[in-house]
């Protein structure tokens, strides 16, 4: 048995040549053909999910996530003490004509995420915005009571 090095990197390289190197009469079309036809040919059947960024602060964690060309109204977002979940659907919104041919990269259909916290929330709390593709949470963390001073009485 012969041991093959595999090499990912290869057919990048090879589409940058190919790209660097196109004859007039070639088209992104014909490049765009190739490239859906290599594996995996259903993209589709990866699971995708909006990319985050948790920053802690003093007194809360602010949340963001990708999620562009989304309406607020596709979007689910429930908050427990220890996590918050975001689900939602993007719809296609493409018209395909009945003799034309759509060839699309995008990704529509439902995603779910859930971030883990590492501390508790005060989840009633919570407040969201989104604008220009970014969702922004504002998680207040939970407040625990300081050692208050309380009066001790001494029986006798």
């Amino acid at each position: 048995m012969s041991l093959v090095h595999f090499n990912p990197w290869r057919k990048i390289d090879d589409i940058e040549h190919r790209l660097h190197h196109l004859h007039p009469e070639h088209n992104f079309h014909t490049l765009f053909d190739d490239l859906s036809s290599t594996e995996p040919k259903d993209v589709n059947n990866f699971t995708k999910v909006p990319a985050a960024e948790l920053i802690e602060t003093d007194r809360a964690f602010n949340l963001r996530l990708e999620i562009p060309g989304m309406k607020v109204e596709d979007l689910d977002i429930e908050a427990t003490e220890k996590s918050v979940s975001i689900s939602g659907e993007r719809k296609a919104e493409t018209e395909i004509k009945k003799h034309g041919h759509t060839k699309s990269e995008l990704y529509y259909g439902k995603f779910h995420r859930v971030i883990p916290l590492p501390i508790k929330i005060q989840n009633t709390k919570v407040t969201a915005k989104y604008r220009n593709g970014i969702l922004s949470l504002i998680l207040p963390k939970m407040t625990e009571e300081k050692n208050k001073a309380v009066k001790v009485n001494i029986e006798s």
